[in-house]
């Protein structure tokens, strides 16, 4: 088992949500955090909650929108710290409405963030990973990743890519001693837009909690596992469902509840 004591983790989406329940449950095991986020605010509060169980959480305020302030992300924690041996790439938008509703900029920036992003930073950190022949990267997709959810159409399709993706990256730098992990959460209770819509998911879909979450990040570090669904066991029956057959997988969706869930979220 990996020991994460000392160990250099840099996490996007530091400021709220599941960000910081993942901080604290590494920084309690000795990780070294830090934190970038937008908000310089969300991320002082933070890191001032998460510096009373023990080193300083080094923030960094940032637009991951923005390659130039990605690029100072990286050059600023490795000056600080020397290098970063866990990237956890978390911050993303959560984009829900109707596609044809949404405006170009509200679609670019999604897939700027949830997944050029996480690109653009494994691109810059590769290099000295593989110069030291060690390093993990932690991406966070989503079960929408699994099964397209409608009202989260673009949403949907940057966690598959960013899932795709690192599993294409996983299979190309195999026994380099670069590891890839990819976390699928569900509807997260009690931080995050789903618990602001204050409604219970269908029993198809079901939910986690922020604790899971960083429960499922500890065991992709620490034991090395490459794919972790957090959810329901029910919602996992349906993605194979829905690889074995499309349509079949579609209708669950449409007698589960799940299409109307999506559309009541959006106020249709």
């Amino acid at each position: 088992m990996i020991e994460l004591k000392d160990k250099k983790v840099l996490i996007t989406g530091g400021s709220r949500g599941i960000g910081p329940v993942i901080a604290e449950s590494l920084k309690i095991r000795g990780a070294y955090v830090a934190l970038a986020a937008r908000s310089e605010s969300g991320l002082q509060d933070v890191a001032e909650r998460l510096s009373k169980t023990g080193s300083k959480v080094y923030i960094v305020p940032v637009d991951l929108n923005i390659q130039s302030q990605r690029e100072m992300l990286i050059d600023s924690v490795l000056k600080e710290v020397g290098t970063i041996d866990i990237l956890i790439n978390n911050a993303g938008l959560e984009t829900e409405g109707a596609y044809v509703e949404l405006s170009w900029t509200e679609i670019k920036e999604t897939v700027e963030i949830n997944l050029i992003a996480p690109m653009a930073l494994v691109r810059l950190l590769l290099p000295s990973m593989l110069k030291n022949k060690t390093g993990h990267i932690i991406n966070i997709a989503s079960i929408a990743a699994k099964s397209g959810a409608p009202y989260a159409a673009v949403y949907s399709g940057t966690k598959a890519g960013l899932a795709e993706w690192t599993r294409g990256l996983r299979l190309e730098l195999k026994g380099t001693g670069i590891h890839f992990s990819t976390i699928f959460p569900g509807y997260v209770r009690e931080v995050g837009m789903f618990a602001r819509f204050g409604k219970k998911s269908p029993w198809i879909i079901g939910s986690c909690s922020p604790e899971q979450v960083a429960k499922a990040v500890l065991k992709a570090i620490q034991k090395g596992k490459i794919e972790e669904i957090v959810n329901s066991r029910q919602l996992r029956y349906s993605f194979i469902i829905n690889e074995l057959s499309p349509k079949l997988g579609d209708w669950l969706m449409q007698i589960s509840g799940a299409v109307a869930f999506q559309r009541r979220k959006i106020g249709k």
